[in-house]
């Protein structure tokens, strides 16, 4: 194979756990072009992962919504030639997109398996996220040796948030920890009063800078959070690109995150991560980079838990997830 389609899906934290099978591919076939077709909103993420040569848009919700420009999309797919493609989503619109594209080897998850060459069972099984992509490029032959999420930062992005913290205090010998207090669903989220806690505690305990990230969103609420725990922390929510935020989480001494495309991409390229679960299952969404973590779930016998229930009246299983407990991780972590 000399051109290879990856059929990506939608997510941030998911794009994060699909590549490994971008570099499972380049290392079965070292000659080979690998493409990715994605949403728009995974498109940076995997602009930073190395094994991806080319992205070509699928906007699924914007302008490929109308028929005739899906049709101008699969002529697109058609004149690149692709030897085969790898479906890690199971939309049926997207094996269709690559059956009329004729693709020759069409493998991986879809509905309609006839119009797929080698449609891969899905099984329901409790496996990793990267797992279940992975078995994509296993249920063909191939064999997978490294299953570790890596994106590698650039040299500018490090050179303009070093810029961004000399201007917000920090110089390049402090040390600083990273609390993302953001989350796609309010109950994997931790409460606002703990990071409140959990900075001052870092703050006078250990010493250590506290610098808040997440999304132009999140912005107020960290703030809002600086001033209850009454310290002098850096607020970066909304000021950093995709690239500054990874090489601030890889400058960290910890990035403190819920389950959430945060903590992932933190991971993937070597910080060390101290994840925060309760709702969602850590042996499914946990951290898969290189670098140390400590996974934080309580049981807090809810025969429901983790249970993706979104209309829970008490969140009990992120509540009892106490700042002691995140301090004792982060020890761990650096011991």
């Amino acid at each position: 194979m000399n051109n290879i389609l990856v059929v990506n899906i939608n997510w941030l934290g998911d794009a994060v756990f699909s590549t490994p099978v971008f570099k499972a591919l380049k290392k079965t076939y070292p000659q080979a072009r690998l493409t990715c077709l994605c949403v728009p909103r995974v498109k940076e993420v995997l602009q930073y992962c190395p094994y991806v040569d080319k992205i070509i848009i699928y906007d699924e919700r914007g302008k490929h919504r109308f028929p005739w420009r899906k049709w101008k999309l699969i002529r697109y797919l058609k004149k690149e030639k692709f030897d085969a493609s790898f479906l890690l989503h199971r939309s049926m619109t997207r094996s269709l997109m690559v059956y009329l594209a004729g693709i020759p080897l069409r493998i991986g998850y879809g509905k309609f398996k006839w119009l797929l060459t080698d449609p891969i069972d899905m099984k329901q099984e409790d496996i990793h996220r990267c797992d279940h992509y992975l078995k994509v490029l296993e249920g063909y032959g191939i064999k997978v040796h490294d299953r570790l999420c890596e994106l590698r930062l650039k040299v500018e992005d490090m050179q303009n948030l070093d810029a961004k913290l000399s201007r917000a205090g920090i110089a390049p010998q402090d040390s600083y920890v990273v609390l993302n207090t953001g989350g796609n669903w309010d109950l994997k989220r931790w409460s606002t009063d703990s990071f409140a806690a959990l900075a001052k505690r870092f703050d006078q305990e250990f010493a250590l800078k506290v610098v808040f990230s997440g999304a132009g969103k999140d912005r107020e609420d960290c703030q809002r959070i600086a001033n209850t725990a009454d310290i002098r922390a850096v607020v970066l929510a909304g000021e950093t690109s995709l690239g500054e935020s990874l090489a601030l989480f890889k400058r960290s001494l910890a990035v403190i995150s819920a389950d959430s495309g945060p903590l992932h991409l933190a991971h993937s390229v070597g910080a060390n991560v101290i994840g925060i679960f309760g709702p969602t299952r850590p042996e499914i969404t946990g951290p898969r980079g290189s670098g140390r973590f400590q996974i934080l779930f309580k049981d807090v016998g809810c025969n429901k838990a983790p249970c993706y229930h979104l209309a829970c009246s008490n969140n009990l299983c992120m509540q009892s997830v106490t700042v002691d407990d995140v301090a004792q991780a982060f020890k761990k972590i650096q011991a």
